[in-house]
């Protein structure tokens, strides 16, 4: 009999664990919960005897993976992976796997509502201004970024977009001005909407000297990772122009030294928020029992995102 580990420092809702439990348990496997846990030593403890895990952003690393002797797959529910050791899975032949696309409209609305948010003073009783005619930068075109793209279209904003697989994705159906270059994508932008990932070529790569390029009143929105901002050019950019303004659902690491600094210009939220509606949390955990369930039973690895053994 298949185990499978549902391992969730931050546990799925309860709606969604009962219907990740149901697929796995319909298909004949053996379910076991780790939620809430505090300790690393927990996890190596429950990791020892299962053959595949789910987990939302709990980190997965070499120590991990080397006391899970039985590992076959492991799915991280969400669209980013970066908290999976994918060198180790692909060393251990594990595969790894993520859900593509369940976050997504729940990111997208997120960003929207933050823009919204900042160009309205944060709700503090200023005069504001709107998105409608605004040009908002989409920064990664993957399923969120088309997403933001849609409904910014709706608000009667111009959109513009860089993306490195740009090429891969046909953005003639969404009527998106494609720019060839990060600099003319920043300065086309009031409205910055950051869904890169953070990997050796993104992480502190949105810098002063991008942001410096930004039109008067401009603002960024990250809803992907606090590794992609250099955070000391953010600082240096709030401080040097008071029109400026930065918002993301990821603290930055000096989030308390520009925390209440900068009034109606900066704001991070207490927690990551972007998957965090009852929708995506059931849309990406059943996405990922249903994705080890295809693996097990038809070696489906279409979600696979670490490489394959020679």
């Amino acid at each position: 009999m298949k185990r499978v580990l549902i391992a969730t420092e931050k546990p799925f809702a309860p709606a969604a664990a009962n219907q990740i439990v149901e697929i796995l348990e319909q298909a004949g496997y053996q379910v076991q919960k780790l939620e809430k846990y505090t300790s690393k030593a927990d996890l190596l403890e429950a990791v020892k005897d299962v053959h595949a895990m789910i987990v939302r952003s709990d980190l997965i690393d070499r120590e991990v993976l080397d006391a899970a002797k039985e590992l076959k797959v492991v799915v991280r529910a969400g669209s980013g992976f970066d908290n999976l050791d994918l060198v180790a899975c692909t060393e251990k032949g594990i595969v790894a796997m993520n859900t593509p696309g369940q976050n997504s409209n729940a990111v997208a609305e997120l960003a929207i509502g933050m823009m919204v948010f900042m160009a309205r003073g944060q709700f503090k009783g200023i005069s504001g201004s709107e998105l409608k005619g605004k040009t908002v930068g989409v920064y990664g075109c993957g399923n969120i970024g088309r997403r933001v793209a849609r409904i910014a279209q709706g608000l009667g904003m111009k959109v513009v977009a860089l993306d490195p697989c740009i090429t891969k994705v046909s953005m003639e159906p969404y009527d998106i001005k494609v720019v060839q270059a990060v600099d003319e994508l920043f300065s086309s932008s009031d409205f910055l909407s950051l869904h890169i990932p953070a990997n050796e070529k993104t992480k502190k790569s949105v810098n002063f000297e991008l942001m410096s390029k930004m039109p008067k009143g401009a603002t960024v929105i990250n809803t992907a990772r606090k590794e992609v901002i250099d955070e000391e050019g953010l600082k240096k950019i709030l401080e040097e122009r008071p029109d400026f303004k930065y918002i993301s659902d990821i603290a930055p690491s000096n989030h308390a030294e520009l925390d209440g600094k900068f009034e109606y210009r900066y704001y991070s939220t207490p927690k990551k928020q972007g998957a965090e509606t009852s929708e995506a949390n059931v849309n990406a955990g059943v996405a990922a029992a249903e994705q080890i369930v295809a693996f097990f039973e038809s070696g489906d690895q279409t979600y696979r995102v670490n490489k394959s053994l020679p």
